[in-house]
């Protein structure tokens, strides 16, 4: 059996370095490095894939959700909603925009933000609301869209785990992630199922007039070489990034299937003990596209678990073991634990198991068999 990695970004490039190292070749003899073809290209298939009208290219992620607030014209003090439970950058560029990060709890079942604690924090300064699609399931978008609509609010979606996903309204209608709200954003960091081999973003919108914008702050506010029309930011994803990430667009969707075929086998290995909960899915597991595999461990001692299947060579992930209104940067004298009273219990019972593309039924046999030693023991 071969060795157990949270990510095997090894593996999976074996099977298309062929397909890399041609791509690489032609953007290396081309000598346009930035903005050039490969860009384009990419960019161009991407909108296909996801039915979009505009994917603007950017450096990362975390620029993509910043550009994402510059280009809605916020203004300092205004109110983003966001949940309380997801990775720092999301609260990180509503702080450094000099807006208001307003946190909230999150559902139990699903470890999105909660539609009922988004409706009772919004107020006359709220601005936007920013869902999470966490760990690749999507977040209840058609509620969220609704209360947006109400109070005249933006919804930016934050796709970063999620790139890939299928959202299904109420009424049989099916989108992709990323593409329901006003601008959605993601991040191509290497272990995303979309991944580069280094950093990488995008922005998606449907809307004309925000991705003319967009495209402006992403280049430094230019529209014309050397005339500045808004403020800007240096922020383009190079063309040796959009040339890999051209290659492995075609792969996504197999991907992804490889993702949801390992959830599968460990749910079905797992969902009968007792102190294990099972990712929450909808039907046909559209919805969920398992950028990670996280469980929730009843009545168990987790990081004794961890230190355990790290004993057997099993890689774990604990993600997040601390919420981000506890987190020093983000402490507020408004936030009281009784707020989130499921992000709390969360922080001391999530742990992800090694997922991606490679995984193989032995080695998920071998995870789980020694999970299940570990919360025996």
């Amino acid at each position: 059996m071969e060795p157990i990695r949270m990510v095997d970004l090894k593996g999976q490039y074996e099977k298309i370095d062929n397909q890399v190292q041609t791509a690489l070749q032609e953007v290396l003899q081309s000598t346009a490095f930035i903005n050039g073809p490969a860009v384009q290209r990419f960019q161009h298939h991407l909108e296909n894939y996801l039915d979009v009208k505009h994917v603007i290219p950017c450096a990362n992620g975390t620029d993509a959700l910043q550009v994402a607030l510059m280009g809605l014209g916020l203004q300092p003090g205004d109110e983003v909603i966001t949940a309380d439970f997801t990775f720092a950058a999301t609260a990180e560029v509503i702080a450094l925009l000099g807006l208001t990060p307003v946190l909230v709890d999150i559902d139990l079942k699903t470890f999105n933000i909660a539609v009922d604690a988004v409706a009772r924090a919004i107020t006359p300064k709220t601005k936007a609301i920013i869902p999470v699609h966490l760990f690749g399931q999507a977040a209840p978008m058609e509620a969220l869209l609704q209360l947006a609509e109400e109070h005249k609010i933006f919804v930016v979606e934050d796709n970063a785990q999620g790139i890939g996903a299928t959202y299904t309204f109420s009424d049989g209608r099916k989108q992709k992630t990323g593409t329901l709200g006003h601008v959605g954003t993601t991040s191509f960091f290497p272990s995303k199922n979309l991944g580069a081999y280094g950093d990488g973003g995008a922005l998606f919108t449907n809307d004309d007039d925000l991705a003319h914008t967009l495209r402006g702050i992403v280049n430094h506010g230019m529209y014309q070489r050397y005339h500045h029309d808004v403020v800007g930011v240096n922020s383009r994803l190079d063309a040796m990034q959009a040339a890999i990430l051209d290659v492995k667009l075609s792969y996504l969707d197999s991907y992804n299937e490889a993702r949801k075929a390992a959830a599968l086998q460990y749910n079905a290995r797992l969902s009968g003990h007792q102190k294990i909960v099972t990712p929450f899915r909808e039907g046909d597991c559209d919805s969920h596209v398992y950028h990670q595999y996280t469980l929730r461990l009843l009545d168990t001692d987790r990081d004794a678990v961890v230190k355990k299947m790290g004993e057997k060579n099993i890689p774990t992930g604990v993600y997040y073991p601390i919420p981000l209104h506890a987190q020093k940067a983000y402490k507020d004298p408004r936030y009281r634990p009784e707020d989130f009273p499921v992000t709390l219990q969360m922080t001391k019972e999530v742990i992800s198991l090694p997922m991606h593309t490679e995984l193989s039924t032995a080695q998920i046999d071998y995870i789980c068999t020694h999970l299940m030693d570990a919360i025996n023991s």
